[in-house]
């Protein structure tokens, strides 16, 4: 991948939670990913290119559990273990972060959330950075392929950025079989790149 200062590269979720084998909602192959991450990571900051990470942050109690009526396991819980970012990925000092969830949202997309009672979406600030920053470009990578990664390139491609996922630096959930392949198509249809 080549990257420039009109790019951002945004490493979406690298966390214990999902990257290590003994994270709440661990993505089989999570790990696997950090080391093509790395790569990106020091690609994109060898060019001069924005660098953004995004964490879950939530609260310990939020309608996105199972035990307050959601889907999930309890996961990503804010100044844990579990939300801190996994041990051999690369956090450089002066990039961004972009904390999801605070309030107890779904916080998918690295660019919005989303109340999960009323549907209501707010920003996250994400797009505002990148066009401070005079960002044209969106390479993404991270975790997890189906649902927080898909979310950031469909939001990056709706915002008109040039997006592009690297299909090495992630992995899927799978709830269902073939959620990763259907992710994937999504990414596509709405004209962001999956290499």
């Amino acid at each position: 991948m080549e990257y420039d200062s009109s790019t951002a590269l945004i490493v979406v979720d690298v966390q214990n939670d999902f990257a290590d084998p003994d994270g709440s909602l661990y993505v089989a192959g999570g790990e696997e990913s950090v080391d093509f991450v790395n790569m990106q990571i020091a690609s994109a900051r060898e060019a001069g290119a924005l660098l953004a990470y995004t964490q879950d942050w939530h609260p310990a109690s939020t309608p996105h559990f199972v035990t307050d009526g959601g889907i999930w396991p309890v996961h990503c819980v804010a100044d844990t273990w579990g939300a801190a970012f996994h041990p051999r990925l690369t956090v450089v000092d002066d990039s961004i972060t972009i904390h999801k969830g605070v309030g107890g949202e779904d916080g998918y997309s690295g660019f919005t959330v989303r109340d999960p009672q009323t549907g209501r979406q707010a920003s996250t600030g994400l797009a505002d950075e990148l066009r401070h920053h005079d960002v044209g470009k969106v390479v993404i990578v991270g975790l997890a392929l189906d649902y927080c990664v898909k979310e950031t390139a469909l939001d990056a491609a709706g915002l008109g950025l040039a997006t592009t996922v690297l299909a090495d630096g992630t992995r899927p959930v799978n709830l269902s079989p073939g959620d990763g392949a259907r992710a994937a198509a999504a990414i596509t249809r709405a004209g962001a790149n999956i290499i």
